[in-house]
């Protein structure tokens, strides 16, 4: 199976069109990616699970090819409409897998329609309130979180960024990937490029970092109780978050996972083999 091979289509639900795409049959798992990036961070991933499931690859609100809304990229709004989507698919069972961006909306997602998520897939994330906490200080690892204090500025980003999309995406794929060179193509970047440099792109995506305060808030409502629903959380062992895994012990029933080696951030593009084996080792041993 290749690219050619999967579905893209517009859906409407929750007032937004949403760009999905689509490929296999079987139990479902819906993939949501992160920063700067969009469905399109699957694309080795797909034909992998597709072999088995059906798959489902969102566009968030304000990411690739979906619509951008003005405001409402806290996690709890995303995930409200995230839900609405599925249901307008007519999906109600499935498993969730989030990467970056897409565990900030997984984590409180599985809290809210734990009767409607098997198990959830977390991938190397700082989760707003969960495992990033709201002060950053200052220490030698701490420029691969810059953009959290960036990001969220009033305006000054997309001034600074208009035009330049391409400088901010090659930035965070080289310095933050095992292997840059031998995971991204100028023809990949080519595609993410695309997808932030049309009017409303950049915005789209700030707004996730411009709702961090609003996430934590909403999270620490979710401290006092565990998350009933199965977890798989797993850092590349080079990543932003290889200690995911340690960190989301106690705040689960059923959490399960550990480091995907030879993988920084990007593990769908990175590791996609590697992932998909423990997505699918994961996913067999969840109930119906």
């Amino acid at each position: 199976m290749s690219t050619d091979d999967f579905t893209h289509r517009t859906v409407h639900a929750d007032g937004l069109g949403f760009h999905v795409v689509t490929a296999g049959e079987g139990p479902t798992i819906v993939l949501i990616a992160g920063f700067p990036q969009s469905w399109y961070a699957w694309r080795r991933v797909i034909p992998l699970l597709a072999e088995r499931h059906k798959v489902i690859a969102v566009d968030l609100p304000g990411q690739g090819d979906s619509e951008k809304p003005i405001g409402g990229y806290d996690t709890a709004t995303t995930g409200r409409r995230l839900h609405a989507l599925l249901s307008e698919l007519g999906e109600h069972r499935y498993v969730l897998v989030g990467h970056d961006i897409g565990s900030w909306v997984g984590y409180p997602y599985a809290h809210q329609y734990a009767n409607e998520t098997r198990g959830v897939v977390l991938l190397d994330a700082n989760i707003p309130g969960v495992t990033l906490q709201p002060t950053l200080t200052l220490g030698p690892d701490n420029w691969r979180n810059w953009h959290f204090l960036f990001n969220p500025i009033p305006d000054l980003p997309e001034a600074l960024l208009a035009g330049r999309e391409r400088i901010l995406i090659e930035w965070f794929f080289s310095r933050k990937t095992a292997n840059f060179r031998g995971t991204f193509s100028s023809t990949d970047i080519d595609e993410y490029e695309r997808v932030y440099s049309f009017l409303g792109g950049m915005r789209g995506m700030l707004g996730y970092y411009r709702a961090v305060l609003e996430d934590i808030e909403q999270n620490a409502s979710l401290q006092n109780r565990q998350l009933g629903v199965p977890v798989l959380a797993l850092g590349g062992d080079v990543g932003s978050a290889p200690d995911l895994y340690e960190r989301m012990k106690p705040l689960g029933r059923d959490v399960r996972g550990g480091v995907i080696a030879n993988s920084g951030h990007y593990i769908p593009e990175e590791q996609p083999a590697a992932l998909v084996e423990e997505i699918t080792a994961f996913v067999a041993t969840l109930e119906p």
